[in-house]
């Protein structure tokens, strides 16, 4: 990421510093996925009768309707508020299959928006990325890499572990997942909106170096997708796969 802003106060100065509820999704949904479906959305003809479409859920669950139809009727749902749309599009999220879970996710997340903007009359923004998020913090993918361009010691992996877990919750983060691979260590953490990203990851770094100096100051960071030994490499090399948004 190029600065040090936090996303939320990101968010606020773009809409002008108004009062907002955030929702973030919590599902990790391919962003590809994420692009089609909202430009589906965006594109889909609302002169329909609400009525009708709440008549038609059991489409959804018959394997002869084509997938397009039933990714439509799924996205019409989603832009009826009412609490009866909601409720057949949470029923078919339970037993959706692969071709349809995430698009079921995402119309579930902008049916419940819907919903809550109508009931609460409050302003509501939806915060989706590929590796979604949980309790009000956005899920990463965080490389860090051996000085000295070897493996980690067992020494230096269990410093990785203790160090992380011991200051990601100083700044309300949490580190879910810790993985060691031949020169490089991945880390799936929480971190909150309202804190700007690269600090609990300097500061934990920081800590480690003090008894060593033995990781790079330099990391990767994505909230895209968990990437692969040849996503981090091309990276490292300096060319990165077109999918990714955000490097150290």
């Amino acid at each position: 990421m190029e600065n040090q802003e936090n996303i939320f106060e990101k968010i606020q100065a773009i809409l002008g510093n108004v009062n907002v509820n955030f929702s973030i999704l919590e599902h990790q949904v391919d962003v590809r996925d994420q692009m089609e479906y909202f430009d589906f959305s965006r594109n889909l003809r609302r002169d329909f009768d609400p009525e009708f479409v709440l008549n038609r859920e059991q489409e959804l669950y018959d394997d002869e309707v084509a997938l397009e139809s039933r990714r439509e009727l799924l996205v019409s749902l989603a832009s009826i508020d009412k609490p009866e749309a909601y409720r057949i599009i949470e029923r078919f999220v339970k037993v959706a299959p692969n071709e349809l879970k995430d698009w079921a996710i995402l119309s579930l997340q902008e049916s419940r928006l819907l919903l809550e903007s109508k009931l609460l009359e409050e302003n509501q923004v939806f915060i989706s990325t590929g590796l979604g998020g949980l309790r009000g913090k956005l899920r990463y993918f965080i490389a860090l890499f051996s000085e000295s361009n070897s493996n980690f010691s067992d020494i230096q992996r269990n410093l990785i572990k203790g160090e992380f877990d011991y200051i990601f919750p100083k700044f309300q983060a949490e580190v879910e997942k810790v993985d060691f691979f031949a020169n490089y260590a991945t880390i799936v953490a929480l971190i909150p909106l309202n804190i700007p990203v690269k600090d609990p990851i300097k500061s934990a770094i920081d800590e480690c170096n003090n008894l060593g100096n033995f990781i790079k100051q330099g990391f990767l960071i994505t909230n895209v997708k968990i990437l692969t030994s040849i996503e981090i490499e091309s990276l490292v090399n300096n060319t990165p796969p077109e999918d990714l948004l955000l490097k150290e």
